[in-house]
């Protein structure tokens, strides 16, 4: 089995009639087809799925990305939204025959209303750039993925993305008001509303989420908050695994929200610590970092509380942030936990599912299990509170196999989130990566509802098709193939 996407021929008379098309209204620098100059957009933070575009079209204005979709619906062409490219489940991946649509340009933050608590931006923004312009303001959005300093609130909008501090304060589909969407025809839609709820149908819970499949996004009205007023981390350590995740369980059952929840394990903190030196105990099970934000009454309070569930659930030791500079050093690790695990092998594949609060500590048992079974580590780090798990696997695409037992491995890890009554992702999205695993959590009812959804905003299929909802004929084959446990569960089987 391989995943790597294989580079076949471009029909060149088809990408000479698409880039005449698009010459029609788009300057000749705002559309790249030489092999050198699309080969950087073949793949996004998935690096194990690439595929170069048939041709790369860079718009600056609503207007010209309408022509280019109302072009490509005429012509027929398949057509993939691009933002910042940091997506991790292939959800960008472009089409050999199709037009990679980049939004890289539409970068500007249109308006800040400071009465009202938001902020209108195109979707090319990235995440953290609207969180600098209003901190003057004393706001900030709170959505804050991992890979915020780079991803953009277009992307963000697709994945339903998460973050750190989202336990508290919500992911994506809850901090925002508006979007203004391009349909495959080339036509606006206006959905949501500037107060706090809009007639109709939730059209925008459904486009929160939608990966690019169902239209465009072309501008974004977020919510901000007022800045907290004070912060505290509450850093405990377990001797094992199992109590960590039962510490977790026990802090939210003890009526506390905290604003960011996150665990790291051994592997994980060991990593972390040779790149940032958080002050992370490396010799212990799991890492657990809780914060309280608030008026330094209510920390101090919320801080005492945690204090003392943790110590009650077994932690070996908690130390409480001392001041600003550590808070944000104990945070920095758990923000390092990628790029850590890049400089301790030189492949790794973060996978992406959630599960119930409680099961954690099982969950993270089993996983230690499947290392043996594949042969491979793994290093966990994860949303604690809402129990997003982001497993990540370490191998080496240069040795034979590794890539495929790598696959399996993360295929196992969903499928064991599934039955703990979980989902296979968090916030990273289905794309390429999970569409497999579609099969196994939705019947073939649910599906082909996801399917009429579909067909109603793009009849033809021609908006990021292949991605996120299987066919049912494709789940048909891979449940012909799929085999019992404990042996292979992910076939092998086209993925596009």
């Amino acid at each position: 089995m391989t995943t790597m996407v294989q580079e076949a021929p471009v029909d060149l008379v088809r990408q000479h009639q698409v880039v005449t098309a698009l010459r029609a209204f788009l300057p000749e620098s705002s559309i790249l087809f030489d092999h050198e100059d699309v080969k950087p957009y073949e793949c996004d933070g998935l690096t194990a799925y690439r595929q170069v575009p048939m041709v790369v079209a860079l718009p600056e204005t609503e207007e010209q990305v309408c022509r280019i979709l109302r072009t490509c619906h005429k012509m027929r062409v398949p057509v993939v939204a691009r933002g910042a490219g940091t997506g991790l489940s292939g959800g960008a991946l472009p089409l050999g025959n199709g037009v990679l649509l980049s939004l890289a340009k539409f970068m500007r933050i249109i308006e800040v209303d400071e009465r009202a608590r938001t902020a209108r931006v195109q979707p090319g923004v990235r995440n953290l750039a609207i969180s600098d312009a209003v901190a003057p303001l004393g706001l900030y959005y709170a959505p804050d993925p991992g890979s915020q300093i780079a991803c953009s609130i277009g992307g963000n909008v697709a994945e339903n993305s998460g973050g750190i501090h989202c336990l508290k304060y919500g992911i994506t589909v809850h901090n925002i008001l508006k979007l203004r969407i391009a349909t495959i025809e080339g036509d606006i839609l206006g959905i949501g509303a500037d107060a706090l709820d809009a007639s109709g149908y939730d059209l925008l819970a459904l486009m929160t989420g939608s990966e690019g499949m169902l239209g465009v996004v072309t501008e974004v009205t977020v919510r901000l908050l007022p800045k907290p007023e004070y912060a505290q981390v509450v850093m405990a350590a377990f001797d094992k695994i199992e109590k960590a995740g039962q510490a977790v369980a026990d802090v939210i059952a003890a009526g506390i929200v905290p604003a960011g929840f996150e665990v790291m394990d051994q592997a994980a903190t060991r990593a972390v610590e040779q790149l940032v030196k958080s002050g992370y105990r490396t010799d212990v099970a799991a890492v657990v970092l809780c914060e309280a934000d608030g008026t330094r009454e209510e920390v101090a309070d919320d801080v005492r509380r945690v204090q003392h569930v943790m110590e009650k659930s077994g932690a070996v030791q908690t130390e409480v942030s001392r001041d600003e500079a550590q808070r944000l050093r104990f945070w920095a690790g758990r923000m390092a936990a990628f790029s850590a695990a890049g400089a301790i092998s030189p492949d790794y594949y973060c996978m992406d599912g959630t599960i119930p609060r409680k099961r954690l500590g099982e969950v993270l048992r089993k996983i230690t299990g499947l290392e043996t079974k594949y042969g491979l580590r793994c290093a966990n780090v994860f949303h604690a509170g809402d129990g997003n798990l982001h497993p990540l696997i370490l191998y080496d695409a240069n040795q034979p196999g590794e890539l495929e037992r790598t696959e399996a491995f993360g295929a196992e890890i969903l499928e064991l989130c599934l039955e703990v009554g979980g989902t296979i992702t968090g916030e990273h999205g289905v794309g390429v990566e999970k569409i497999n695993s579609m099969c196994v959590q939705f019947k073939s009812a649910e599906l082909e509802t996801f399917h009429r959804v579909k067909r109603a905003f793009d009849e033809h299929g021609l908006l990021n098709p292949g991605k996120a909802v299987p066919t049912l004929h494709r789940c048909a084959e891979y449940g012909r193939m799929h085999v019992h446990r404990g042996q292979e569960k992910f076939p092998d089987l086209p993925r596009f």
